[in-house]
């Protein structure tokens, strides 16, 4: 796992993962990939995703759940409050559509 000091695996088995991901102000991710998952945010946060030569800027509040299409990315605190949210990664391959790569960040659908 990429990052691991600030990702933390809380269960597996063959069908999902689910990790925690807990920054503080500053921190940045290096580039690495995401699966489709769903993302449960336990803290507010505002963060730059990166990725594919372009840059999204994300605040989310707590207590929300929010689609997270698979994706290569790194990214980077620029909040002023931690982050903390849990990704439940789904392992089946999602079916294939056609139009490129999804757009950075959660959506929500």
């Amino acid at each position: 796992m990429s990052n691991p000091q600030l990702y933390r695996t809380v269960f597996e088995n063959e069908r999902v993962r689910v990790l925690e991901y807990t920054d503080a102000p500053g921190d940045t991710t290096v580039e690495h990939h995401h699966p489709d998952s769903v993302m449960i945010t336990l803290s507010s946060f505002r963060r730059r995703l990166s990725g594919h030569g372009d840059h999204v800027d994300v605040e989310i509040p707590a207590g929300v759940a929010r689609w997270l299409p698979a994706q290569d990315h790194s990214g980077t605190n620029i909040g002023d409050t931690g982050t903390h949210t849990l990704f439940v990664e789904l392992k089946e391959p999602a079916p294939a559509e056609p139009g490129g790569p999804e757009p950075l960040g959660p959506t929500d659908s």
